[in-house]
């Protein structure tokens, strides 16, 4: 069976809490995946996210947030918020982020983007290079691994839910 869902776990696993995307695909990995589920340690490589995606009916992209929220607060980001930015004129490679290859997924694959894209940013507290995940992001990561482990295609409950468009798309979001 091919990969209908693709769960892409985004930061930076040298920066405390910004590693919470790959340590998520790795913990999955250790759970073991569901048949057509699929996952990418995409890092801090947005890049290869884009070609990735190509022919998959979901995708569901975690990384951290910076908000001042209480850390381990989960968000829920529909895809359609963050995939609309503007052009990508005068962007490199080292800025090329997540939302970026979502913007410019759509643009390169068209009819082979992604029908449905979900984001769940989880709130951090410590960035500090070299320091593992906080407590509270490591037990939010784990019971997001073993729902996403469980039930992929239904959405993560207990979640704050973001509607607008007042994010900066790396993890600032406004709640």
């Amino acid at each position: 069976m091919s990969e209908q869902l693709l769960i892409v776990g985004c930061g930076n696993l040298l920066r405390g809490d910004d590693a919470v995307g790959p340590v998520l695909v790795r913990r999955l990995l250790e759970l073991g995946l569901p048949p057509g589920v699929g996952v990418a340690d995409a890092g801090t490589g947005g890049m290869d996210v884009a070609f990735r995606m190509r022919g998959v009916e979901m995708v569901i992209l975690v990384d951290a947030a910076r908000t001042g929220a209480e850390a381990g607060t989960i968000y829920s980001v529909p895809g359609s918020i963050v995939e609309q930015l503007p052009p990508l004129t005068g962007i490199n490679l080292h800025a090329f982020r997540w939302d970026h290859a979502l913007a410019f997924g759509r643009w390169l694959l068209k009819d082979e983007y992604p029908r449905s894209i979900q984001v769940y940013l989880i709130e951090g507290v410590n960035f500090t290079i070299g320091a593992p995940l906080s407590p509270p992001v490591a037990a939010r990561m784990e019971d997001l691994a073993h729902h996403l482990h469980h039930n992929p295609w239904q959405p993560y409950p207990g979640y704050a839910r973001v509607v607008d468009n007042s994010s900066d798309h790396h993890g600032n979001v406004a709640a």
